[in-house]
């Protein structure tokens, strides 16, 4: 599946649109640290890897940017223990 995942600066958030429905993760910047607060794919959505692809461009927004990321919400907290390449982000 082709995601075009947009980030929104201005709503701290990263979203993409599938089948009319707006999939979600949003986070607070502080410090250079990305807390990650909230994700959210809308329940027909699900299984379809909606959620890890709005993870990982988060991820690659992080480390692209020299951020760490505080995983708060309990989908970014699995995500992240599902992918120990990504420990070097963590705050």
């Amino acid at each position: 599946m082709n995601l075009q995942i947009e980030h929104l600066r201005e709503r701290s958030r990263f979203q993409v649109v599938v089948d009319g429905q707006h999939c979600i993760a949003d986070y607070r910047l502080a410090d250079g640290v990305m807390a990650i607060t909230h994700t959210e794919v809308a329940t027909g959505l699900e299984g379809r890897g909606i959620a890890g692809a709005l993870m990982q461009a988060v991820l690659d927004h992080a480390q692209a940017h020299g951020l760490k990321v505080q995983p708060l919400c309990s989908y970014a907290v699995a995500y992240m223990r599902r992918h120990p390449e990504s420990a070097a982000l963590l705050a």
